[in-house]
C-alpha cells in the first residue's frame, strides 16, 4: 500500500459532499460519518492476512478463507475518532478497541495527552488508528508515537479528510504508516483548520461549539 490512499469510490465522495455542507444537522452528520467509515474500512483492511479452515456447507466440505492471526485493534483518537470507530465496529465487531486522548493547544497547535488505554499484544495485531481530520498532523504523529511505544508494529491511519501539511508531517515522522482518506484537501488556514474542509468534526458530530 502506498503511503497515501484516497478512496474515490462514488458513494464515499457523494456522502462526503453532503457532510461538508454547513447546514447538515448533527444527526445527519453523525449518520453519514458512520456510513462512510464502513466504506473506508473496506479499503484500509484490504490486505489483511488470510488462512483457511475446513467447514461443512449444506452441500459438501470445503477449505474456506478466514482471517488469520490475532484480532485487529481499532484505536480512536478522542474525541472525534469515535465517529469513525462506531461504523467500523459494525463491520468488524470482533476488533479490540483502544483510545488515545489528545487535545490541540489552540495557541501552539501542539497535542496534549490526557488519556491512553489500548489492547494487549499490540505487537501481534494490525492496529488501525482513526481520526476524522489529518490537519497539522501533530496529534496524529503523537498518537502513533504512543502506539509504537506500546509495542505496535503494523499500523495504519484512517481519516475522513487530510491536508497536504498533515500528510507530509506523518510521512516524515512515520513513513511506515499508510494513510487512507476520503479526500486530500487544499491546505490549512492560519488556525490549522483544513480548507475547504468541513469545520470541526467533533463539534459537528456531537453538536458542541
Amino acid at each position: 500500500m502506498d503511503h497515501l490512499t484516497v478512496v474515490d469510490h462514488p458513494l464515499v465522495q457523494h456522502k462526503l459532499t453532503i457532510m461538508r455542507q454547513k447546514d447538515v444537522s448533527t444527526g445527519e452528520f453523525r449518520r453519514l460519518l458512520r456510513e462512510i467509515s464502513q466504506l473506508l474500512a473496506y479499503e484500509v483492511t484490504r490486505e489483511l492476512p488470510m488462512t483457511t479452515k475446513r467447514i461443512d456447507t449444506p452441500m459438501q466440505e470445503m477449505d474456506a478463507p478466514v482471517l488469520a492471526g490475532r484480532k485487529l485493534a481499532l484505536v480512536s483518537i478522542l474525541r472525534a475518532g469515535n465517529g469513525l470507530l462506531d461504523g467500523m465496529l459494525e463491520l468488524i465487531p470482533s476488533a479490540r478497541v483502544g483510545f488515545v486522548g489528545l487535545y490541540r493547544d489552540e495557541e501552539t497547535l501542539e497535542p496534549v495527552q490526557y488519556y491512553f488505554k489500548v489492547p494487549s499484544e499490540l505487537d501481534e495485531r494490525l492496529v488501525i488508528a482513526v481520526d476524522p481530520m489529518l490537519a497539522t498532523g501533530n496529534s496524529s504523529v503523537a498518537a502513533i508515537d504512543l502506539l509504537k511505544e506500546a509495542g505496535a508494529k503494523d499500523i495504519r491511519f484512517l481519516c475522513l479528510l487530510a491536508a497536504p501539511e498533515g500528510v507530509a508531517r506523518m510521512k516524515e515522522a512515520h513513513p511506515d504508516v499508510p494513510i487512507v482518506t476520503a479526500a486530500l484537501d487544499e491546505r490549512l488556514n492560519e488556525k490549522g483548520y483544513i480548507l475547504p474542509g468541513l469545520g470541526d468534526a467533533g463539534d459537528r458530530m456531537f453538536g458542541t461549539k
